[in-house]
């Protein structure tokens, strides 16, 4: 017979049916980014004070010594250097330990070979989340897919530690890799020029300003359009490029 918790839920948790034990709420797009403390394979990691200033992509993976989590892996570290160009670290995060890690990484440079990945030296930290610290708080761990494993998190968080995006991919799906580096990128032109992107922008396509919403700032928009870059469907759809 099923059980079913019917404890009240307390702040931070929720309890999820017929599953035992509290599972942390995802955190919020605008939130501060839960703050943890953890080994890695690159030494301890103290987060975010570890990172102020920078972006992290901030991503689970199930567990260590599987196919499509190699393949993620892999082509992390073979893009590592296109994100530190763009101000950005990779943070890993799964419930095995640091030596698993270790032993899974060194096997990666030495026999895998994957698109991008050709044997480059992981330079990022994988963090070693036995306890599920990391992944409770960050709500990677869904008691309807896997008690036991994270799921394919993506969370982006900005240089103030902002929560900005985040992508959930279920266990059995490798994630797009472009889609991870352009939503970075548009958020990041986003800051800088105060604008918004259209859908499947890439960088150098035009831009979207945003729609006026009073009747003086209308009268301003059909201003600005005459005699400048600025190019109008309708009022509320105006395009231009940076």
């Amino acid at each position: 017979m099923e059980m079913y918790d019917c404890r009240p839920e307390t702040e931070g948790e929720k309890i999820f049916s017929g599953v035992s034990g509290p599972y942390n709420q995802l955190p919020l797009i605008g939130d501060e980014a839960p703050s943890f403390m953890g080994e890695s394979t690159m030494g301890k990691i103290d987060f975010p004070k570890d990172y102020r200033g920078k972006w992290v992509i901030l991503f689970s993976h199930p567990a260590d010594f599987t196919p499509v989590c190699t393949s993620e892996l892999a082509t992390f570290a073979a893009m590592q250097e296109e994100f530190r160009e763009l101000n950005t670290e990779l943070l890993g995060v799964s419930v095995d330990s640091v030596s698993s890690h270790l032993a899974w990484i060194k096997t990666i440079q030495e026999r895998i070979r994957y698109n991008k990945y050709q044997g480059q030296r992981f330079t990022y930290p994988v963090i070693a989340d036995v306890k599920m610290e990391v992944a409770r708080k960050y709500g990677m761990i869904q008691p309807h897919a896997s008690d036991t494993k994270a799921v394919r998190a993506v969370f982006f968080i900005d240089p103030q530690a902002k929560i900005r995006a985040m992508i959930y991919y279920p266990l059995s799906n490798g994630r797009n890799f472009d889609e991870i580096k352009r939503l970075l990128l548009a958020m990041q032109a986003t800051d800088e020029h105060k604008i918004a992107t259209p859908a499947d922008w890439r960088p150098g396509d035009d831009v979207l300003v945003s729609a006026p919403v009073t009747l003086p700032d209308l009268d301003q928009r059909e201003k600005d359009e005459k005699g400048t870059e600025l190019r109008c469907d309708d009022w509320f759809f105006c395009r231009t490029h940076i």
